[in-house]
């Protein structure tokens, strides 16, 4: 018997499941999210384990949806040093990198930015000839001054050759112990989008390097020895090494991973996901059991970027969410939370802060703490107060719909608990087995993916051969990430003729599969 860990982080709890080769819930635990984040998913992983009872050395795969590499963006805090180079003189000179970045992330990222003769026209001629004599200087310049490199040319998802060659240099000089970015793995049409995405990417490979490391170290100090992987933000894994190359891939992977947890346990392939947790409910859209995926250029720490995201709606109302009542008798719920110290701050648990959990326990909607507690509130504004917070979760579930008609709905996340049995806008309301650790084990049962968004002239191979080779890039990213061959299929194609760039057109592919089989040793 083979069994697996899945973790997911979330902003309030760490929540953990062991599953066996079935997908069977055999032991679940929620824990509350540390300010380290490292040391609350060693608890909660230690807690599964022991739980579970099961012999540690059948444990072979651990899957951990994790916030740190967004924290560390957030916080501005363990990023790398980067070096970054734009290959687009003297076209893209009147516009300087980093545009779109606050002035406190730009300090911490602009120290070394560099833009040298190259790059290509919307229909892959090249503009001028790569300036490979300035690539050495730049090289020799920034060895043994940084830990990593990003690198973006004009249209390099049309034509890569020139970032390709950059990065040959790069590594030259440099060595392979300097991880670079390349911006045509990354991010999609758009320069100042894409670069902003890549040298973000570049500067949190440390992080994800370190967190990688200490999870693994974390499982054989259990006496563990499984494989690793990483959710990423369209609801599937990467493996490690996949994992420290495209750090940046791991940011909205909670969401995706309770979306993808939540088709799982319902079983249904195409719905809307209500994921409600201590501090926020995020609701993002199922279709044919994946994350539909944002269309919109994206912000991270304030960043604007264009790497795919998943299309989520996050509003401030969770478990833990605030409620204040003024004299007059008005009140305002949230945005800010108490988070995982709800069990201290909530009314019902012996604290001093009126929270939306202690609304659903005063009217005698969920049986949790102590309802004398709450007893002496006015039932009649905790009623107005309880329309308000299904209000809101109603208003956010119809900005997400794409019609009038209703669809079902699926609530996960163990603030869940705040909303009713039906709710408007939705055909069904599913609160399946399991609700509270969706994400879990939505992390636990993903596949592995690959996925290209990219730019093809096609008139050099044309459409039928084009369209053929973009799905065989996707397929072969799924295997490189760790996929089974045999079992990886196109799960998402998307083919956009882009007129304004001649006989031009825009592919997106997703392809996934199982986790391939552990090598026995």
């Amino acid at each position: 018997m083979n069994y697996r860990i899945g973790i997911d982080v979330g902003g309030t709890h760490t929540d953990a499941v062991l599953l066996d080769s079935e997908y069977k819930v055999l032991a679940k635990t929620k824990s509350s999210t540390t300010q380290d984040v490292s040391s609350g998913i060693y608890a909660a992983m230690r807690e599964v384990i022991e739980q579970a009872g099961v012999p540690r050395e059948q444990i072979t795969y651990a899957m951990l949806g994790t916030t740190h590499c967004t924290n560390a963006i957030v916080e501005r805090k363990r990023l790398n040093e980067t070096a970054y180079i734009r290959i687009g003189a003297p076209a893209s000179l009147a516009i300087k990198p980093l545009v779109g970045v606050p002035d406190d992330l730009k300090a911490l990222l602009g120290k070394r930015v560099y833009i040298v003769r190259g790059g290509h026209e919307f229909d892959g001629r090249e503009i001028v000839k790569l300036d490979e004599e300035e690539l050495y200087r730049i090289a020799n310049e920034i060895k043994g001054n940084v830990d990593s490199v990003a690198v973006a040319a004009v249209f390099s998802p049309v034509a890569k050759d020139h970032e390709l060659r950059a990065g040959e240099i790069l590594r030259e000089v440099l060595g392979d112990e300097v991880p670079i970015s390349l911006s045509y793995e990354i991010g999609s049409v758009g320069l100042l989008e894409r670069e902003n995405a890549t040298i973000l990417n570049a500067s949190i490979v440390t992080v994800a390097k370190t967190t990688a490391y200490g999870f693994i170290d974390a499982l054989k100090a259990e006496g563990v020895n499984a494989k690793v992987f990483f959710g990423q933000n369209d609801g599937t894994l990467m493996s490690i090494e996949y994992a420290i190359k495209y750090p940046i891939l791991t940011i909205g992977c909670g969401p995706t991973n309770s979306i993808r947890g939540a088709s799982y346990l319902s079983g249904l392939a195409n719905a809307l996901v209500v994921d409600v947790g201590g501090t926020t409910t995020d609701i993002g859209v199922l279709v044919n059991s994946f994350p539909r995926e944002s269309s919109l250029a994206v912000e991270i720490g304030g960043a604007r970027t264009n790497f795919r995201m998943p299309d989520l709606i996050s509003i401030g109302l969770g478990g833990g969410t605030i409620v204040r009542i003024n004299d007059d008798g008005q009140f305002t719920v949230g945005p800010d939370s108490v988070g995982y110290q709800l069990p201290q701050k909530g009314l019902a648990f012996g604290g001093d802060t009126l929270t939306t959990t202690d609304v659903v326990i005063a009217l005698g909607k969920v049986n949790l703490g102590d309802p004398q507690k709450v007893a002496h509130l006015d039932k009649g504004l905790l009623e107005k107060i309880y329309s308000r917070i299904v209000e809101m979760a109603e208003e956010a579930i119809d900005k997400m719909k794409t019609s009038a008609e209703p669809v079902p709905v699926i609530l996960v996340g163990g603030g869940s608990i705040l909303f009713p049995d039906a709710l408007k806008g939705a055909s069904q309301l599913i609160r399946p087995e399991n609700f509270g650790v969706a994400n879990a084990i939505g992390a636990a049962i993903a596949q592995i993916s690959g996925q290209i968004d990219r730019v093809f002239s096609l008139d050099e191979t044309g459409r039928e051969q084009t369209l053929e080779t973009a799905k065989r890039m996707a397929i072969d990213e799924a295997i490189a990430a760790g996929a089974e061959p045999e079992t990886v299929e196109i799960v998402e194609f998307e083919d956009i003729p882009l007129s304004y760039l001649g006989n031009a057109t825009r592919i997106r592919v997703k392809a996934a599969g199982t986790l391939a089989a552990p090598v026995e040793v």
